[in-house]
């Protein structure tokens, strides 16, 4: 039987490329968008406006679209819901909820993204293991650490197939990021194209993972096809790319733009979110159980993100 395919937040920056890539793999009727705003564009293939908390508008859609997997990827990011943190914990844990009742009433699967920021100040900061201490200080993060263990107990409690990865800050020249603490990774590509100068919210010697968005697309896809004979562990797995800080990127920006200079103007709430976070994962796990494995380094994906957004620039598209 194909897949049918349904993503929930799917007009943000995952969610608009994975419809692609999952179109381009399952077929271009395959794939069902849903989000809470409505797209400014025509968008290829169906598309339904959805707040994910209502999941009897939810369970009519999964119904009608006889769907068999679930990409939940509606939520608030962490900048945003340090802000709103009563929003935050509606929209990022009842949504959830309703999917995975959903789920579990028409035997879906579901993939639910966490994040690095399920793990906190007592987390190891180096090479954080899989299984470690998670004690978050933002709200981002606590709906994150409770979202894992949702997702879990529906798995052991009524055999839900749920699968998730604990994504690095997200890199990508097609869709703007939404709110993040990891934001300013994307965003200093397009300044330094634009303007050769970017002032970065973070301080300059903060390292963080990140990842580029096509391994990030293909970690999502290939875990939800992996034998689930071979997953210990559901959710959710640590996958990572790359770490460094922003005076490093800097650095390799310089290699193909030697004029680019950076500024900073340190955002102390984001600066705080990211100094709870690790410096660097460990990704044995995903690696082992499900053949993790990313294309993209900081100087390859840095060399990508430069040519593509220049070439947008000459356009006159950027």
């Amino acid at each position: 039987m194909s897949e049918r395919i349904l993503i929930t937040g799917g007009l943000g920056q995952l969610g608009s490329e994975l419809a692609v890539a999952l179109r381009e793999r399952y077929g271009e009727d395959s794939t069902i968008v849903t989000d809470l705003r409505e797209p400014a564009n025509d968008l290829p293939g169906p598309f339904y406006q959805l707040d994910a908390r209502d999941g009897t508008r939810l369970h009519e859609i999964v119904r009608k679209e006889r769907i068999t997997r679930i990409y939940h990827l509606a939520a608030l990011l962490s900048a945003v819901a340090e802000a709103r943190p009563h929003d935050a914990w509606s929209i990022n844990m009842d949504g959830l909820v309703a999917v995975l009742e959903v789920a579990r009433e028409v035997g879906a699967s579901v993939f639910t993204p966490s994040s690095i920021g399920a793990f906190g100040p007592q987390t190891p900061k180096d090479f954080t293991p899989q299984d470690t201490i998670q004690r978050p200080t933002s709200m981002y993060g606590v709906t994150k650490v409770a979202g894992e263990l949702l997702c879990d107990y529906y798995a052991f409690k009524y055999g839900v197939d749920t699968r998730g990865v604990r994504f690095p800050g997200i890199i990508s020249n097609v869709t703007p990021p939404g709110g993040g603490t990891t934001d300013y990774a994307v965003d200093i590509y397009y300044a330094a194209v634009r303007d050769r100068r970017y002032t970065c919210f973070l301080q300059g010697d903060t390292y963080l993972d990140m990842i580029y968005m096509p391994d990030a697309i293909k970690a999502a896809i290939d875990l939800m096809e992996a034998d689930p004979a071979r997953l210990r562990h559901r959710n959710a797995f640590n996958v990572t790319a790359m770490s460094f800080s922003p005076e490093e990127q800097a650095a390799y920006i310089r290699r193909y733009i030697p004029e680019f200079e950076i500024y900073y103007d340190v955002d102390p709430v984001r600066q705080a979110i990211a100094n709870s976070w690790p410096n660097a994962l460990e990704d044995y796990a995903a690696r082992v159980e499900w053949g993790w494995q990313p294309a993209y380094d900081l100087d390859s994906m840095t060399a990508d993100m430069l040519k593509t957004l220049t070439e947008r620039q000459a356009t006159g598209a950027l």
